[in-house]
């Protein structure tokens, strides 16, 4: 069964820690994920690719890598550059994702080159986080395998509110025909059923 079918319906928990918080240690979060796994998670997602390797020596569950990297004056974080795609591809992830809004990328490339160069140099799944209906429609026109709501209020252009973007998730399943991943503040069964 392809991963994609897996995963549809499913929870994926997202088992990360920002850098200078105590979570933030390889061991902590291989002990989080395998918590998530013991509590049904189809997948999870991580950052890192020390981190990586460790959550993968703790869960037998797919992953879907990102790198979170800072690049002096730009607000892009999610696996910006093809030197961040190729670090966590070499973890073995079974997807990867980036940013795939309309903000600079650090290395010039448009987002259309950047997709064309993931594929070109690898065969792994692309999960293309999004903050509205256009970068999601690009993403997907460009061969993105998955589209997330995941930057939704984190654009300055994009819907604000502390709430997830249900009209956005909304938008994205009725004009795309790749899968809709629901991220981004869900934190209550509630959340999950309006997604």
């Amino acid at each position: 069964m392809r991963l994609l079918d897996k995963l549809r319906h499913k929870l994926i928990v997202s088992c990360q820690a920002e850098e200078g918080f105590p979570l933030n240690q390889p061991h902590h979060l291989a002990a989080l994920a395998a918590t998530t796994a013991m509590g049904g998670a189809s997948a999870i997602r991580a950052s890192d690719p020390e981190n990586i390797l460790k959550i993968r020596e703790s869960v037998d569950l797919p992953i879907i890598g990102i790198y979170k990297k800072d690049y002096s004056g730009f607000a892009m974080k999610i696996t910006p550059t093809m030197a961040e795609v190729m670090a966590i591809v070499e973890t073995g992830v079974e997807m990867i994702a980036i940013d795939a809004t309309s903000r600079p990328r650090p290395d010039g490339k448009s987002l259309e080159e950047f997709i064309a160069e993931i594929k070109k140099r690898t065969d792994i799944l692309i999960m293309a986080d999004v903050s509205t209906l256009e970068e999601g429609i690009q993403a997907m026109r460009f061969g993105c395998d998955v589209v997330s709501t995941t930057l939704s209020g984190y654009t300055p252009y994009s819907s604000q509110s502390d709430d997830p973007d249900i009209q956005l998730i909304r938008d994205l399943t009725r004009e795309l025909d790749v899968p809709i991943f629901a991220e981004g503040r869900i934190s209550s069964p509630d959340d999950v059923r309006a997604a």
